[in-house]
């Protein structure tokens, strides 16, 4: 009896871990560089939001922080996997992480970059842009404090 309630418990853990990945979207790695005053600044949270919303069915989170040279590379189901196809508008957050909390808040932009709606940066990402494996790169992107 205590084999097959073991048996039956694998069986539940092995379909539930299956179950995750069977949905995940195909991505593509996308890298870029972030410059704030014409220089690059770490810690700034870097979003990419589905430029028709959010797909209901099958929904994503695609983000990234900004390392000390300015350079990020976004997660959306894992460190570095990249962006599902599609066409996004890019926000951006200059916050604070708090070690205690765990926490990431306040914005040194001001909510300038949070806006999807009202952001200028735009990608598109596709498998034809990704050549070889290589991650695509969206160049560097400039922002300004005031």
């Amino acid at each position: 009896m205590k084999r097959l309630v073991f048996v039956l418990m694998m069986c539940l853990v092995v379909g539930a871990c299956g179950s995750k990945t069977d949905n995940r979207k195909k991505t593509f790695p996308v890298v870029g560089q972030l410059l704030i005053d014409g220089k690059p600044v770490e810690q700034v949270a870097v979003y990419c939001m589905p430029v028709d919303g959010q797909d209901k069915e099958n929904p994503t989170s695609t983000s990234a922080f900004t390392d000390a040279d300015g350079r990020f590379e976004f997660n959306t189901y894992e460190q570095g996997d990249g962006v599902p196809e599609g066409d996004y508008v890019l926000t951006f957050k200059w916050g604070k992480f708090n070690l205690v909390t765990a926490a990431y808040g306040g914005d040194k932009l001001k909510g300038k970059y949070s806006d999807p709606k009202k952001s200028e940066f735009k990608i598109t990402v596709s498998a034809d842009k990704s050549v070889d494996g290589k991650p695509i790169d969206v160049g560097k992107i400039e922002l300004k404090s005031k």
